[in-house]
């Protein structure tokens, strides 16, 4: 396994969409393994493909910490809302550091996709696992949690981040 470099905030790959993956072999289950370790290593709850240079429709999860949390890979997925109910909580994002604000999803999600050998996956997600399958999506669609904050919250974070060492390098 191989710990991979994260892209950071302005790079073009992180606002680009991610392609459909048809293929399920051993680079996929691979890819799985190495964006875990990547993860891990950097102490996120996920990270998506386009998150370590890759424009393929996987991220990588891990809310085994939480009392209904799993750990995983999901390949081409997609998600609905249940529901109108949102939640609000804390959110922040391995590409952009040392952001972290309130940000609005919705409480419980219907997720489908596929697993590493391409066999067919769906569940209902609520809590902090709906709110990991609803970021790490967007990013495969290109959109960073940024774009979900008002006008007020995305002003201070830009300020952050035109600020920061690591966007200044």
């Amino acid at each position: 396994m191989t710990i991979k470099a994260i892209r950071m905030y302005g790079d073009p790959v992180l606002t680009t969409r991610a392609t459909e993956i048809t293929e399920f072999d051993e680079s996929l289950e691979e890819l799985a393994f190495d964006m875990l370790e990547t993860m891990d290593d950097a102490g996120g709850v996920g990270l998506a493909a386009n998150q370590i240079g890759l424009l393929k429709r996987i991220f990588v999860y891990d809310c085994s910490h939480t009392e209904t949390g799993m750990r995983g890979a999901i390949i081409n997925p997609v998600w609905e809302a249940i529901g109108e109910e949102t939640q609000t909580g804390i959110e922040g994002c391995l590409s952009i550091p040392d952001i972290s604000t309130p940000t609005t999803r919705y409480e419980t999600v219907r997720v489908s996709g596929q697993d590493v050998q391409g066999n067919p996956i769906g569940m209902v997600l609520s809590g902090l696992m709906a709110r990991c399958f609803q970021h790490e999506t967007d990013h495969l669609d290109g959109v960073l949690f940024l774009q979900r904050l008002d006008s007020e919250s995305r002003k201070e974070a830009m300020a952050t981040i035109r600020n920061s060492d690591w966007f200044n390098k």
